[in-house]
């Protein structure tokens, strides 16, 4: 019998080697190749030889409505819910709220036979989460095991209408000779639950590690295989969580949920703009703004502290906001509008937990500096969206208008937007808009 050939994977870019190597060559990490041997002779249990191309016109339409999972912020990132057949990560930190957020949405499925399989829990701990969550998942059904062919046999036998996966870096196929979690099973895991996935048409979920670094644990390969990622994300808040869409075949990527933690599981918070602002109270060194995440405009509190340096070199240092940017902004003031901040520390606050990189943003930044640097009060409920040119220019920002909306919503009467969109001023009667073309021109607006 022919010896199996050993290769070497990295574990994280998924390149493969014939030898060990300290550094890939591909992605240059260090100590990242683990040990693979190649399947057996057994071959997957989902291929077929029979398969043949069809043309497109003979291709019956998937008009197959979404699966509802009557969470909204869950659904939001999905694109509108869960497609049938298609296959969702979703990564996190350990603890941050994956395995309870996956137990409400089988309570609110229960009508479509959800299996929950854990590789990591006992059915006992599995049981007590649920009691915690709800006394309504009596009918849930319970899989531990860590075996793939044993779960798939499962998945096809008991008509499931959904599947959970907790986790993918816990199952190992008998296929493979690695221990479960290597980068070799983790592919094969995740390729053969994916071909289930779309013959089966059920929506399988999977639950996945992340490393130190926050990216999802195992080869790249495991993101391009799968149909949607989700990153659970929890800020300097503890109380609140952000599930982003990093990718999504069947939607819109970077549409955010947004939850908080209590003692019955994670609650949705139907208004975002009401966690990442304190208010509308008049402040030094304040402004508002609302960012685009996805689809969704959320309104943000600036906060900027500017005092002069007793060293020789002042501080920058930005929380919520990127740091090279707030510099780039403080020279543009500088140079356009002859404020002096070669000798103050300069700090910036993007309140709530929230990092903001929308560039849409960059008016009330600004604003802020300029108020503090000041110490003069901006006028009261008043936002300001645009972005900022290194010449001094304002430039339009995308979706202007849905960001003036939530903040008329929020109850602000006045806006501060770009000139070249002040043709958005008729489609608001409720709240003022001022129109300015260049920085310089700040001070007549929020003063």
């Amino acid at each position: 019998m022919a010896k199996n050939k050993i290769t070497y994977i990295c574990s994280n870019c998924g390149v493969t080697s014939a030898k060990w190597v300290g550094k890939c060559y591909n992605c240059q990490a260090w100590e990242s190749f683990e040990e693979s041997t190649p399947k057996t002779s057994k071959a997957s249990n989902y291929s077929s030889s029979d398969i043949k191309p069809i043309k497109i016109s003979d291709i019956k339409k998937d008009l197959t409505s979404r699966i509802t999972s009557n969470i909204d912020e869950f659904d939001r990132t999905l694109g509108g819910g869960i497609m049938p057949g298609s296959i969702v990560l979703i990564g996190g930190d350990p603890g941050i709220g994956k395995s309870t957020l996956m137990i409400q949405i089988c309570e609110n499925l229960l009508d479509s036979n959800p299996l929950y399989v854990s590789g990591e829990e006992s059915s006992g701990q599995i049981a007590s989460r649920a009691a915690r969550v709800s006394n309504k998942l009596g009918s849930l059904q319970i899989l531990t095991d860590t075996n793939l062919e044993n779960i798939i046999d499962n998945i096809t036998s008991t008509n499931c209408g959904l599947a959970i996966i907790d986790s993918v870096q816990s199952i190992h196929s008998e296929v493979l000779n690695s221990p479960s979690g290597s980068i070799s099973q983790v592919r094969h895991c995740a390729y053969e639950l994916t071909q289930v996935a779309k013959k089966s048409n059920v929506p399988i979920i999977l639950i996945g590690h992340i490393t130190k670094d926050g990216t999802i644990a195992g080869p790249k390969v495991l993101e391009h295989i799968v149909d949607s990622v989700l990153q659970f994300e929890q800020g300097p808040n503890a109380q609140y969580r952000i599930l982003r869409s990093v990718k999504n075949r069947f939607g819109a990527a970077g549409e955010i949920g947004v939850f908080e933690m209590n003692s019955s599981g994670l609650s949705e918070v139907k208004d975002p703009s009401s966690v990442f602002t304190s208010g509308t109270s008049k402040e030094v060194g304040v402004a508002f703004s609302a960012s685009m995440e996805g689809s969704r405009a959320m309104l943000i509190e600036v906060q900027a502290l500017v005092s002069q340096t007793s060293f020789n070199y002042p501080q920058r240092q930005a929380t919520g906001y990127d740091t090279k940017r707030m510099q780039m902004l403080l020279s543009v003031l500088e140079k356009r509008m002859g404020l002096k901040f070669f000798n103050q520390d300069v700090f910036l606050n993007i309140t709530g937990g929230e990092f903001v990189s929308d560039p849409g943003i960059d008016l009330a930044v600004v604003a802020a500096l300029v108020s503090s640097i000041k110490n003069i009060e901006i006028k009261n409920k008043q936002i300001l969206v645009g972005e900022i040119g290194l010449t001094g220019e304002i430039r339009p920002a995308k979706f202007t208008q849905k960001r003036i909306e939530e903040a008329a919503r929020i109850g602000f009467d006045s806006a501060v937007i770009p000139s070249k969109d002040k043709e958005i001023s008729n489609l608001f009667k409720n709240i003022e808009i001022k129109s300015i073309e260049r920085i310089s021109l700040l001070p007549h607006c929020l003063f």
